[in-house]
């Protein structure tokens, strides 16, 4: 008994320090995979710090140091390195030379944000062809004196410069800047950028302002006559050639025919011919109005001809407006390529007032992926219903066929009138069945073509 209890006693004490030592392992073997995480992401850390430094000093570089600076640089680095490692006295003394110029061109950079810049434009709305004129103000922010700067003030694709002196703190410039002419369109003027450079060239560095501005360029336009007498400014609706037997504008006096109103019965014409005679109106109709303007590339000469189109659909849109016409102003849509032929869109222009649709009108350009002149008049037409007048503008390639196709789309009563913008062609008027064709080479053939349009 004795042997086997102490056997059993040593076996125990063998697997409990069997055991123990397994857990010592595992507990090391933790901590040690514990380290090893630990330093693999202090590691990611690291380097993704290094990343971001080494892309922020690029970038600073790349803002700061202009192409005459990098050579200035380059000659500093080889030329000392060169100077000490091969004993070359005159690479040494170039080396230091470049090196004192990038050393004497660093304050030029300080105190670019020093600066309270303020842009005001004199007017927000000019016409085509036309400049406009620009204040701004920079104010010295700072307490020290701040040395004399430049400041860039980009106009669309172009840059106006200009100088600004020494300024003391709290001290202020004014410069007023003539822009030059703009051709239409929204032209973004500004943020204002103010600009730190030594006198060589060597070092730039700038600071844009959040202060911009945009000038909306509207289309040349001329005085028009109204395309239809008799239905301007009729706030009760306007006659039509439509017969109808209940209306506001009276037309005439008929027998009367089974199923007229009696109310309609004219009891003294009733009287004096012995029959029952009744009253019969011209269908009162309130002056709808479409202009309808193809935006396809491929439907115009020149960039010129489109122009024409876009003064020539304003003209129409302006002269509606001011006649207190329903108007709807349809253009082409920009449709995505992947899905063109399978997707069709138009984009309307408010017509609010005469501001509204000349800015409107300045925002439009010529498409390539865009539905063809006349699948914009079919969806103009289902758009709008019970159209009086639809005024097409077009440009020089769409030829007649095609601007028949479009006019078929409109109610059959409406009145058509087609414009074409050819440059090329002398003015003249022609008349299609129910359309009517207006060929313009200027923007001053406009109104007296109209006028025998609407004649005709």
């Amino acid at each position: 008994m004795t042997e086997r209890t102490g056997t059993l006693s040593e076996t125990r004490l063998t697997r409990t320090s069997a055991s123990s030592r397994t857990g010592d392992r595992t507990e090391v073997t933790s901590a040690r995979s514990r380290a090893l995480v630990g330093a693999a992401v202090r590691a990611s850390r690291a380097s993704k710090a290094v990343r971001a430094a080494l892309l922020a000093a690029f970038t600073w570089s790349r803002r700061t140091i202009r192409p005459a600076g990098a050579l200035a640089l380059a000659a500093a680095t080889l030329g000392i390195v060169a100077g000490l490692v091969f004993g070359w006295v005159e690479a040494l003394v170039a080396g230091v030379a470049a090196l004192v110029l990038l050393v004497l061109s660093v304050p030029f950079l300080f105190q670019a944000r020093t600066y309270e810049v303020d842009l005001n434009l004199g007017h927000a709305r000019i016409v085509a062809g036309t400049g406009v004129q620009a204040t701004v103000t920079v104010r010295n922010s700072g307490r020290r004196v701040a040395l004399p700067g430049r400041i860039d003030v980009p106009v669309g694709e172009g840059l106006v410069e200009f100088g600004v002196p020494l300024l003391r703190a709290g001290a202020a410039s004014e410069q007023r800047l003539e822009l030059p002419p703009q051709r239409r369109g929204i032209v973004r003027i500004g943020p204002a950028i103010t600009v730190r450079s030594d006198p060589i060239g060597l070092l730039r560095r700038e600071h844009a302002f959040d202060d911009a501005h945009d000038l909306y360029v509207h289309p040349r336009t001329v005085p028009v006559p109204s395309p239809r007498a008799g239905l301007i400014r009729d706030l009760d609706g306007s006659p039509t050639k439509r017969l109808v037997d209940a209306d506001m504008s009276f037309h005439a006096i008929r027998e009367y025919a089974p199923g007229d109103s009696r109310r309609q019965v004219h009891w003294k014409s009733t009287a004096k011919t012995g029959r029952l005679m009744v009253r019969q109106y011209e269908e009162s109709r309130r002056s709808r109005m479409a202009v309808v303007l193809g935006l396809a590339d491929a439907e115009y000469e020149t960039d010129t001809e489109f122009e024409l189109a876009v003064s020539a659909a304003s003209s129409l849109a302006v002269r509606a407006v001011h006649d207190a016409r329903d108007l709807d102003i349809v253009v082409g849509a920009e449709i995505p390529r992947v899905v063109r032929g399978r997707l069709r869109a138009i984009r309307h222009i408010p017509t609010g007032a005469p501001r509204a649709v000349l800015d409107g009108f300045s925002g439009v350009d010529r498409l390539a992926n865009t539905m063809a002149f006349a699948d914009v008049c079919r969806l103009a037409s289902e758009a709008n219903e019970r159209l009086s007048i639809a005024v097409l503008v077009a440009g020089s390639r769409v030829g007649i066929a095609k601007l028949r196709q479009a006019a078929l789309a409109f109610p059959a009563d409406a009145t058509i009138i087609a414009i074409v913008c050819d440059e090329r062609a002398h003015p003249r008027t022609q008349v299609l069945g129910a359309l009517t064709i207006a060929t313009i080479g200027t923007l001053d053939d406009l109104a007296g073509l109209l006028l025998k349009a609407v004649t005709a």
